[in-house]
């Protein structure tokens, strides 16, 4: 789906004071941006309108968060829906930071010296054309440079069958073992944070495929 050209869009983010205009400045030090740069950092590809970072952060301010997007007219939304949820808790939104980031190219923004306790890839394009497969953020070129700064665990969950199980070859391929799978993500007692694109979903009849694996983890049993 094409999305329209915003032009208030980057105006308005580069007048939000947890947006970075300039994330490749950013690379080897994104944990001194907060307050308490010691506590954990998550990070989450793709954030798109910000229905995830916007309930998982303000739930877990002890906890650091970055999220990325490629797009303004996608950011600019969920800077919005931060803005709100940060509102209704009488807080400043001090433990979060949103950035433009083309992720085929996060080794430009993030590197060794930098840190993630855990990446959250929700939803993302599956980029069903085998030529177009590389471009997938689950995609083994991909996860070679999630590697490099990873140091705790991928989540990753999805409505489409056949990313799901491509990724779980992408995961063995690059080294990481996976520590949890699910075909029915609604069945489980794990923490979800549950946005209008997975409540639709849901609701289509489609299950919500899940997973956690780790660069250099026990594997699943």
């Amino acid at each position: 789906m094409r999305i329209r050209h915003k032009p208030w869009a980057k105006p308005e983010l580069e007048a939000c004071p947890f947006y970075e205009a300039a994330p490749q400045e950013n690379i080897g030090r994104w944990n001194e941006l907060f307050p308490e740069p010691e506590r954990p950092l998550y990070l989450e590809l793709g954030c798109g309108k910000g229905g995830f970072i916007s309930q998982i952060a303000p739930a877990n301010p002890k906890i650091n968060f970055v999220a990325l997007d490629i797009k303004n007219e996608m950011l600019v939304l969920a800077k919005r829906k931060l803005e709100t949820a940060y509102s209704a808790e009488n807080r400043e939104p001090d433990n979060v930071h949103i950035a433009i980031c083309n992720i085929e190219r996060i080794a430009l923004f993030w590197n060794e010296q930098d840190r993630a306790d855990r990446i959250y890839i929700n939803f993302c394009n599956p980029w069903p054309k085998k030529k177009h497969n590389k471009r997938r953020l689950t995609h083994t070129r991909q996860l070679a440079s999630y590697k490099k700064f990873l140091r705790g665990e991928l989540w990753f969950k999805t409505d489409d069958d056949e990313l799901f199980e491509d990724t779980l070859n992408y995961l063995k391929e690059s080294g990481f073992s996976v520590r949890f799978v699910s075909y029915d993500l609604a069945g489980e007692n794990i923490e979800n944070y549950v946005t209008e694109h997975e409540k639709m979903f849901t609701e289509e009849g489609k299950k919500i495929k899940f997973l956690i694996a780790a660069p250099n983890g026990e594997a699943l049993r």
